[in-house]
């Protein structure tokens, strides 16, 4: 076989979201694009602010000396010192650009982390139901996967992560705003979740590290305000990207930022850089590194993607869908009205309406919208969340 068995199985197991995906591009062939309505992907419509458009052409305009050439592993230093800027101001903590690795994206800042920091049998922590790269990413590095459940709120249940937690645990990782549901951990839950990791270090004598996932941490909605888990957690870092709150998820620009007050700080940075290069990034694009340095404190229009958070919360509640109204991200997150949520999204895929099932993120009998389309998509949309819960509650 050409293949190795972890790939083979890997192909055979391949994400829900991306086959979904390619059910609706099936379908746009065969009836055409308007007559699709795809809410599978996180792959905003709406567009970049207009200063990333004037940044870009002032960056291309003004070209300097080596622009396009290799820099630093760990990014420009005025990119650096530029994030770590607006991360003191967001924060509070005192970030420099040292604290500060560009990468390829979040998915890199993952890998580049755990590669940096997880030994072979080492565990993992992800809660259910988490996104879902994360098992790929950690298997990628001799990591164990350790799933913990959360409660019915969707928030990390922090008893089973007490009983969860064993020698073997090196890391966990936390998504917040969380990806599929929209929910934001808050600063009751992570001060409790920082006491349970110290007391679990001292209990066994070992480093826990948090391992913060904030792509969607501009995107909150009702006036609520991120609270950063590196604040109540010293052993912390951030992974990040610019994919969702400045929309380039196609320019795969993010960073690493490990907090201030991390122990061993240096040496952590600089396996990050190490890795960064060795895994085969070798280094955040370089003309993207120039742009977003001047980019920081913007993001994309939030009150648009609050406007269609309510628009499809509204109106798939009066249809009799039960749904958590997300705090942040561009997702919802409903249950099924049946128990196994698969024939259901096969229903609504044969009504042209493509969601993507829980199983996907670990927790069947629920699925996945994503609502960072053209209002058209969401419009349209509607007419087949409406006959196919009609369809179910009659019995299917």
């Amino acid at each position: 076989m050409s293949l190795s068995k972890i790939i083979r199985e890997g192909i055979g197991q391949d994400s829900w979201i991306r086959r979904m995906m390619d059910e609706g591009i099936k379908l746009k062939k065969q009836y055409g694009d308007d007559k699709v309505f795809d809410l599978t992907a996180g792959n905003p419509t709406v567009p970049p602010p207009p200063e990333f458009y004037r940044e870009l052409k002032r960056v291309i305009e003004n070209p300097v000396p080596g622009m396009h050439r290799y820099m630093q592993s760990n990014g420009y230093p005025e990119t650096r010192a530029a994030v770590a800027e607006q991360l003191v101001k967001d924060s509070g903590l005192k970030f420099t650009a040292n604290d500060i690795v560009m990468t390829c994206g979040s998915a890199a800042a993952a890998n580049v982390v755990l590669k940096t920091i997880v030994n072979p049998g080492e565990e993992v922590i992800i809660f259910v139901p988490y996104f879902v790269e994360y098992p790929g990413y950690i298997e990628n590095h001799g990591g164990v996967v350790k799933m913990l459940p959360c409660d019915d709120d969707f928030l990390p249940r922090l008893d089973a992560l007490e009983s969860g937690i064993g020698p073997q645990t090196r890391a966990l990782i936390l998504n917040s705003p969380n990806n599929p549901t929209g929910v934001v951990y808050g600063d009751s839950f992570l001060k409790q979740l920082a006491e349970l990791l110290r007391k679990k270090e001292a209990q066994y004598g070992t480093e826990i590290f948090l391992i913060s996932d904030e792509p969607y941490r501009k995107i909150i909605y009702d006036g609520l305000k991120f609270p950063f888990p590196s604040r109540y957690y010293s052993r912390s870092m951030i992974i990040t990207s610019h994919s969702k709150d400045l929309s380039l998820p196609g320019e795969r620009i993010g960073y690493i930022a490990i907090s201030p007050e991390c122990p061993n700080r240096e040496e952590l940075v600089a396996g990050f850089t190490f890795c960064n290069r060795t895994l085969g990034f070798v280094n955040a694009p370089a003309l993207m590194q120039r742009v977003v340095a001047r980019l920081q404190a913007l993001t994309t229009s939030i009150a648009d993607y609050q406007r269609k958070r309510d628009f499809l919360c509204d109106n798939l509640s009066k249809m009799g869908y039960s749904l958590k109204k997300p705090q942040g991200t561009f997702y919802l997150f409903p249950k099924s009205p049946v128990a196994d949520e698969i024939p259901f999204v096969m229903k609504l895929k044969d009504l042209k309406v493509l969601v993507v099932p829980g199983a996907g993120f670990g927790l069947p009998g629920y699925f996945r919208i994503s609502y960072c389309m053209d209002d058209r998509v969401l419009e349209g949309s509607l007419d087949g969340f409406r006959k196919a819960i009609q369809k179910f509650k009659k019995g299917g």
